[in-house]
């Protein structure tokens, strides 16, 4: 199993194209679409980068998968759709994420909260044969309801659950995220793991300058993760969660990329001036 990784250094972003040598079959975890706030301006770079690299190794892309309804990029895996006709793939509790933000974006009736805007819906322990790759389902909660993990032969692939060892693992403070449920996730499901499994993160904020890094173990995280390690106690977890989030700001792309990715990565519809807008809700200060 060959494992591709391209990272987006404007999001922090980790995209994976897994592809098996011997029959080409491939799938993608979490592409990137660029997007500049300030501007309006959507481009294809990041995600141009991936389709060139199925195309020039004769790839079968068999799948598109999400870790979750990212909040801090746009997902390409619409543009990858409309090239191979690879399925968009996320967990079945998307449906939870949905009906939590299509209020806060005033979508109305039409905006469906079933998640049928994605092809296909896992469950936890979910397979997924894509080609001569299995992927098994990981439900992974606590940074948001729908985050599933991706394991891939001796690979898992935790978006952002599970960071590097000194990155610790993600926040928990987004509507309907849960500590409680991250411990559970990471310390009773990932951690069950075989301590050799390869951890392919989702983010890599690079700490004190360190140079990017996507690749740990499973039985490194449970030594050595900074936030949660083998040893961690829910209690301890749980306050420490709760403190650190409450100094967090909002990611500069919060409301953009979850309207967007709670779409599967379609963007609205036009207005009858022909253009696409995004919503961003406000808060008036007394």
């Amino acid at each position: 199993m060959e494992i591709k990784t391209f990272f987006d250094p404007r999001t922090w972003t980790l995209t994976y194209v897994v592809w098996d040598r011997a029959s080409r079959d491939a799938l993608i975890v979490d592409p990137v679409l660029d997007f500049e706030p300030a501007s309006g301006r959507i481009w294809r770079e990041s995600v141009n980068h991936v389709i060139a690299y199925v195309e020039a190794e004769g790839l079968k892309l068999r799948g598109i998968f999400e870790t979750h309804a990212h909040a801090d990029h746009l997902t390409g895996a619409q543009v990858l759709r409309d090239r191979f006709g690879a399925p968009v793939v996320i967990g079945s509790a998307i449906t939870a994420v949905q009906k939590v933000f299509a209020p806060v974006f005033g979508f109305g009736a039409d905006f469906p909260t079933d998640g049928s805007q994605f092809d296909r819906l896992l469950g936890d322990g979910d397979r997924f044969e894509a080609g001569t790759l299995t992927v098994e389902a990981i439900h992974t909660p606590g940074h948001t309801p729908a985050c599933m993990s991706y394991k891939i032969g001796d690979a898992v692939f935790t978006g952002d659950a599970l960071f590097m060892p000194d990155s610790g693992v993600g926040r928990c403070d987004f509507p309907a995220g849960d500590s409680g449920n991250l411990y559970h996730s990471v310390h009773e499901k990932l951690y069950a793991l075989p301590d050799t499994t390869r951890v392919f993160v989702g983010h890599d904020y690079q700490p004190g300058g360190r140079a990017m890094a996507f690749e740990t173990t499973i039985g490194a995280s449970k030594a050595g993760n900074a936030h949660l390690k083998a040893e961690t106690e829910r209690e301890a977890f749980v306050a420490f969660r709760s403190a650190r989030d409450a100094t967090l700001g909002a990611p500069r792309l919060l409301f953009p990329s979850v309207q967007v990715n709670i779409a599967a990565g379609r963007l609205p519809p036009a207005h009858a001036n022909g253009r696409t807008y995004l919503v961003i809700p406000v808060k008036v200060a007394e």
